[in-house]
């Protein structure tokens, strides 16, 4: 099989290959569950690790003040009223358009 030397080197690179001649060697595959059972999916454990590594970043976040986070709560619940506010009045419109062309 003609391979280019990119090739030969991902291959020897992935364990895929024999350094030698650079043809793929091919791995075994593992047999595939029978049908009827279900594959058991193991939860990774967090270490006491990886506690400190979450704990590490979340250190590193720029949270909001307490008044950022009233702002931005009445800027949203602000936008709400007003998007759903445009919403219904589109929807009314329409309705009454509808209403009238069906009517005659």
């Amino acid at each position: 099989m003609a391979m280019n030397r990119e090739s030969k080197r991902k291959l020897q690179k992935e364990g895929e290959s024999s350094a030698d001649d650079g043809e793929p060697v091919r791995k075994s595959r593992a047999a595939p569950s029978p049908p009827g059972k279900p594959v058991e999916k193991v939860a990774p454990v967090l270490s006491r690790q990886g506690l400190r590594e979450v704990r590490s970043e979340l250190r590193k976040v720029a949270w909001p003040t307490r008044q950022e986070t009233l702002n931005y709560s009445l800027v949203v619940l602000v936008t709400l009223v007003i998007v759903t506010l445009l919403i219904f009045g589109i929807d009314w419109v329409f309705s009454k358009a509808v209403l009238k062309l069906f009517e005659s």
